[in-house]
């Protein structure tokens, strides 16, 4: 008898085991599907919504809930921004109501450096520390380190009397002695660092450049900013206003831009570099930028740029320079820009922009009452081709600008110039200084 007791309650605790198991695993396998299954964070300026609010912090703070495969969507209206708002990860969607959800820049700030700002110090005695709050985003520089990535980017973490605690580190030697040391609160207005397959949709970024005088160049930010990013979308969004570029992604791979507007920026419509090859720029219009509407910048290589529109940029429609090479340019039109509508900037040979095609665009009425080309090249680059475009100067008298088709500098390489239609030019459709001495 009791054997048999003893055997019942053995087996009773097996099964009930058995049984707890087996709702474990159940209970893990709904945890992780549900896990799994892709969700959508609201932000709402009102109403209902995952997240109320309308500047940075409330957007950062839904930014922060997603997960691979999630949607953010930003309703309606104008959200003020101190800092970036900065995508955390990858297999998302970023998406707004185009023209009516911008995310705009706030008012300027800026300061001398009296202490601190050497490699690796993440503390600043400021001058005026009173215009700074905690959770801005920063730019720190001095006049030896004003550009490219010799500039540091940071949040303040924490604003105590004279001092700026930062949540990263100075990058240089910033001289505060002598060199003009200084923060401002720069910062690229939408961004992502380090993810993959993430899409931007229907946003406006504007950079509120009459309330920023100081700028931010394309290397460490723009009004939307992608840095060593993959396999990313930027479509049908607006970049406007930003004291320094539009878009610009760098250290990046398989950008593709559709269908975007990028215009009154500082520097450049858009701007893929350093090292960012197979850029797909499509459908787009770039104008009113201060110095270029299209710049490849330092291996921009094995990209396709068609059917965009490039027309009234300070000086060139489209530049291309440090081995930025084996791109395609196709269906495009380059018009009004104020110097010439494409250029090929002065590299050596091993440095040049090598096998760039240009096939049926319309390159017109470049320049100003100074100068004008449709298409100068100063490099040694090799293999350019250009077959089965327009380019031409369509108005007379005063109104004339373009008063070249093609100008080759003295030095620069052979340009295959096959099947275009040129005409208007007042002093020539090709004129190659290498061929006519020129000086």
């Amino acid at each position: 008898m009791k054997k048999q007791f003893s055997f019942t309650i053995s087996l009773f605790f097996v099964l009930s085991l058995t049984l707890f198991s087996q709702c474990c695993r159940i209970e893990k396998k709904e945890a992780a599907t549900s896990a799994c299954v892709p969700r959508t964070v609201r932000v709402a300026q009102s109403g209902q919504a995952d997240v109320v609010g309308s500047d940075n912090v409330a957007l950062q703070r839904a930014a922060d809930m997603l997960h691979p495969g999630d949607k953010l969507v930003i309703g309606p209206g104008t959200y003020r921004m101190e800092n970036s708002l900065v995508i955390p990860c990858s297999g998302v969607t970023v998406s707004g109501t185009p023209g009516e959800t911008v995310l705009l820049k706030g008012p300027g700030a800026a300061s001398k450096v009296v202490d601190g700002g050497d490699w690796g110090e993440s503390e600043l005695v400021l001058a005026e520390p009173e215009r700074f709050r905690p959770g801005m985003g920063i730019s720190l520089r001095d006049d030896a380190n004003s550009g490219g990535y010799d500039v540091s980017t940071a949040t303040i973490t924490a604003v105590k009397s004279d001092t700026l605690f930062l949540d990263g580190m100075a990058i240089n030697d910033y001289d505060y002695e002598t060199g003009n040391a200084r923060v401002d609160n720069n910062f690229p207005i939408l961004s992502a660092f380090g993810v993959r397959d993430i899409v931007f949709e229907g946003i406006t970024a504007d950079g509120n450049k009459a309330e920023n005088p100081h700028m931010l160049d394309g290397c460490r930010g723009g009004a939307i900013y992608l840095f060593k990013c993959r396999n990313c979308v930027i479509r049908n969004c607006v970049a406007r206003n930003y004291n320094g570029d539009g878009i610009s992604f760098q250290i990046t791979d398989s950008v593709k831009v559709i269908n975007c507007e990028s215009y009154g920026n500082t520097s450049f419509g858009a701007h893929p570099g350093t090292g960012s090859p197979r850029a797909e720029i499509r459908n787009c219009r770039f104008h009113h930028n201060d110095i270029v509407g299209l710049f490849l910048c330092w291996r921009a290589r094995y990209g396709v740029f068609a059917d965009n529109v490039i027309e009234n940029n300070g000086r060139y429609g489209i530049s291309i320079g440090h081995k930025d090479t084996d791109n395609l340019f196709e269906n495009n039109t380059i018009r009004s820009n104020g110097f010439c509508g494409i250029f090929f900037r002065n590299e050596s040979e091993r440095l040049s922009g090598h096998r760039n095609v240009f096939q049926n665009n319309t390159i017109e009425n470049n320049g100003d009452a100074q100068q004008g080309y449709g298409v100068y090249v100063k490099p040694k680059a090799r293999d350019m081709v250009f077959e089965n475009n327009t380019i031409s100067e369509t108005r007379s008298g005063k109104e004339v600008t373009q008063r070249y088709g093609f100008y080759l500098v003295r030095g620069s390489g052979p340009v295959k110039i096959e099947n275009n239609t040129m005409s208007g030019h007042a002093k020539g459709d090709i004129f190659d200084e290498n061929k006519t001495g020129a000086k």
